[in-house]
């Protein structure tokens, strides 16, 4: 199976780099060349014709040519943990978000299957219609506790929250503002809002100020939305400084927690346990349920009144079905495991810092990473990510490649997602194997 944007610009990539004028380069070039012309139908009978599935049958054929094997949407045959089996064979797995190892664990199981003989295995329709279920509310209050909260809210889906809740809150005469590197979820409930909106310069905080010089007088309402770890690099945001900034210019400010919840701070509670800063001076607490949390959804923790407007009106509460038992008790167990059993938390941070301070050490380039629970290793170009990438499966290493248009051809990268599961061993290993393979292609 293909991810077709993705491949699109690795294949640019490599052809780029290709010298002379080979059958197989020619063919190539008249394939892309062949796809950037419109075609155009006087009756659209097949969805064979639709330029994506065009676009699709194109990186097909180009991956063939250049014997490129798809990396991505490869099978995984148990649980995707620190080990993954793939094809039968067992392998070192940083391509997971399992950071503190709950999913698969005999507590989560033995939770969920008791949820499931209660309550069974859907809820059915909305909370509105079908009503509340003691589950629901229960991981609800939880969260809502982690931030010292009035409340919270949980969706269906983590994208769906980001996309539901900004589109919800704000719209034309309010300004959005965001750092330019979050995640698509909230940039689709950005354009969805309706709300003037521009980017602040990646963590630059002199760049996010001078943006509210200029507009903020001019909107009702104004939004600053970051992340608290950066999935793609790593690296988090100065929360002390972006409250004093939301507090001078009479701001809301959104956090999205997907990637630091039970990888930030002495208890996991994120990047506000991180900062030693006030939870109530940030309004939008979001995270996701399916990363440490092992479940699957999103979730608001913020005021009573925020909370009561995202139940009332929020297209992705109100019209979705409401949360199955299996995945709020997933997450409600995998919460109180958290902050039962904090050792987790401690051995996430100590097998991140030693992948960086080891990937440092043997001079691969680890970008700003600062060696949580994200390290990435910059390759410089789409086609070395992919070669790395398939080169690690070889020897039982999967992690996967980061490429163009996801990041700029540049900034192509390998991206490990460390656990408090992976052992040293593991670890100090990669970091040996995937130097000598840059040595040895001269990466």
């Amino acid at each position: 199976m293909f991810n077709p944007p993705k491949f699109a610009g690795m294949l640019n990539s490599i052809m780029k780099e290709k010298s002379g004028k080979s059958e197989d380069e020619k063919l190539a070039r008249e394939l892309m060349e062949d796809d950037a012309q419109p075609k155009v139908n006087k009756k659209f009978t097949t969805f064979r014709e639709h330029p994506l599935y065009q676009k699709i049958s194109t990186m097909r054929t180009l991956a063939s040519t250049f014997h490129i094997e798809d990396p991505f949407f490869r099978e995984h045959e148990r649980v995707n943990g620190t080990v993954t089996r793939i094809n039968g064979k067992d392998y070192v797995n940083y391509s997971s978000y399992n950071y503190l190892g709950f999913n698969g664990s005999a507590e989560l199981n033995e939770a969920v299957i008791n949820a499931v003989k209660v309550h069974g295995t859907s809820v059915g329709a909305s909370r509105l219609v079908a009503g509340e279920r003691p589950f629901q509310r229960s991981l609800e209050r939880k969260l809502a506790d982690v931030y010292d909260a009035d409340d919270a809210i949980v969706f269906v889906s983590g994208h769906a929250t980001n996309v539901s809740v900004i589109s919800t809150l704000f719209g034309a005469g309010d300004l959005i503002i965001n750092d330019s590197l979050v995640h698509n979820s909230i940039i689709e409930g950005i354009k969805l809002s309706g709300a003037t909106h521009f980017p602040y310069v990646h963590n630059d905080m002199d760049s996010l100020e001078n943006l509210l010089k200029k507009n903020r007088r001019n909107h009702e309402r104004v939004l600053i939305v970051t992340e608290g770890l950066f999935s793609m690099d790593g690296d988090i945001p100065d929360l002390p400084k972006l409250i004093e900034l939301k507090k001078r210019f009479g701001c809301f400010l959104m956090i999205d927690e997907a990637h630091s919840l039970g990888v930030l701070g002495k208890t996991g509670k994120g990047v506000y346990e991180h900062f030693d800063a006030d939870p109530h001076d940030v309004d939008l607490w979001m995270g996701t349920l399916s990363k440490t949390l092992s479940g699957c959804g999103g979730y608001i923790a913020a005021a009573q009144d925020i909370v009561d407007i995202l139940k009332y009106n929020a297209p992705g509460f109100v019209f979705s079905v409401g949360i199955s038992a299996p995945m709020a008790v997933a997450a409600e167990t995998a919460l109180d495991l958290m902050k039962k059993d904090l050792s987790r938390v401690r051995r996430l941070q100590d097998n991140g810092k030693l992948f960086l301070e080891t990937a440092k050490r043997l001079n691969l380039n680890t970008g700003k990473s600062l060696g949580y629970s994200v390290v990435p290793i910059i390759t410089g170009s789409s086609r070395k990510a992919v070669w790395l990438s398939a080169a690690l499966f070889k020897e039982g290493i999967n992690v996967q490649p980061i490429i163009h248009p996801a990041v700029e051809e540049r900034q192509a990268r390998l991206r490990f997602f460390i656990t408090s599961e992976h052992t040293a061993e593991q670890i100090t290993k990669t970091c040996e194997i995937l130097s000598s393979l840059c040595k040895n292609e001269g990466i």
